[in-house]
């Protein structure tokens, strides 16, 4: 097979003047269908999330049933190492003293959650990744000082390269760019 010679993309960048021009075209990309682009700012913008609708983060979902696992773990390994494994009748004590498994079964609840937690985000946001594409357009650097950019990427299953283009051009940004993948 015979090596394609056009570029892979990542998705098209555009570039806004303004907070108020990002807003409005994150809520226009989201309303003409398009479900996998970012919009990068170089400060918080609290309309952006709700224009993006994007409230659908699983991370708290993982981190409770991590958690939720770590508790039976911790308690499982208690009551197993001292019911079966090795019971021990101390001073006419129960063999069963769930109390005394409760310090246990919280450090385990923690350190299942946290560390699931933290393997969840790196892997959420596609990290380790050294160099994103994004870096490949020379302005994009100007997205942690002075401007606001939004990249539909070729991920999005409405995707077509000559219809975003269109699309970001009647959006009014400052530069429209293509974004090859690595």
């Amino acid at each position: 097979m015979k090596p394609s010679n056009r570029p892979r993309y990542y998705g098209v960048l555009a570039e806004f003047e303004s907070p108020a021009a990002l807003v409005a075209a994150a809520r226009a990309t989201h309303d003409a269908g398009y479900r996998k682009y970012d919009a990068y700012s170089p400060f918080p913008i609290e309309e952006l999330a709700e224009a993006m609708h994007d409230h659908k983060n699983p991370i708290s979902k993982i981190v409770f049933f991590a958690g939720l696992t770590g508790a039976c773990v911790g308690f499982g390994m208690q009551a197993y190492a001292n019911l079966v494994h090795y019971p021990m009748n101390i001073a006419g004590r129960p063999l069963y003293a769930w109390p005394m498994f409760i310090p246990i079964t919280f450090e385990c609840t923690v350190a299942f959650a946290a560390f699931t937690g933290v393997l969840a985000m790196l892997a959420l946001n596609g990290l380790p990744r050294p160099h994103h594409p994004l870096f490949n357009v020379p302005s994009f650097s100007q997205a942690t000082q002075s401007r606001f950019f939004l990249c539909i990427e070729s991920a999005d299953p409405k995707f077509d390269l000559d219809a975003v283009h269109r699309f970001l051009e009647g959006l009014k940004p400052m530069e429209i760019h293509d974004v090859e993948d690595d």
